[in-house]
């Protein structure tokens, strides 16, 4: 299956007009496990659902316009990007003022409902801020986690769509979150 990945992204980069078509059905159930993952660790106020996530990485990779591809990893960590910005984007959304600032919405007849309960997205938020600084700091790194905490890859999956090994991907992803924890941290007190 992978082969046959990277030769439908060549064909689509040389400009063959069906090579999107064979390719969407077979990224489209690793894309949607993918989104599936990821989905599961939301808040309950995140209101996108796995399918409409993927449909619109889809659309924001060029859909049927693929543009030129280096290989498999290349595509999915693109999609992993795309996936990333979309929960992001809904996340700022979701805190803007003139949508309530952040505020929940409570169903009044659900009483059990714990309404100071934290929301998620200030989470979303404050990871991709620390993970725009990790970019500035260090890129690999940075790639290593939007592919774990946006795209929901294995460490495993993550060092073979990087091209590093799996204990080099293991010492990043430890650093990493240390870092993340560290600046997110920082954050907080200022």
């Amino acid at each position: 299956m992978v082969h046959e990945i990277t030769v439908i992204l060549n064909r689509a980069a040389k400009g063959d007009p069906s090579a999107a078509d064979q390719l969407l059905p077979l990224v489209y159930k690793e894309l949607r496990k993918l989104a599936s993952a990821k989905m599961a660790r939301e808040s309950a106020a995140q209101t996108l659902q796995a399918t409409a996530l993927v449909h619109e990485a889809w659309i924001r990779l060029g859909a049927d316009a693929q543009p030129e591809w280096e290989n498999r990893a290349h595509f999915f960590a693109a999609a992993a990007e795309a996936m990333r910005r979309i929960l992001i984007d809904a996340a700022r959304r979701r805190h803007a003022n003139r949508h309530g600032g952040g505020l929940q919405r409570v169903d009044v007849d659900e009483s059990a409902v714990e309404i100071a309960a934290p929301c998620a997205d200030d989470e979303l938020l404050a990871v991709n801020e620390a993970l725009e600084n990790l970019a500035a700091h260090d890129a690999r790194k940075a790639e290593l986690v939007k592919l774990r905490y946006f795209a929901g890859l294995t460490i495993e999956q993550a060092a073979g769509a990087l091209g590093v090994s799996v204990p080099t991907a293991k010492r990043d992803w430890t650093y990493s979150r240390a870092w993340l924890f560290q600046n997110i941290k920082q954050g907080r007190k200022g």
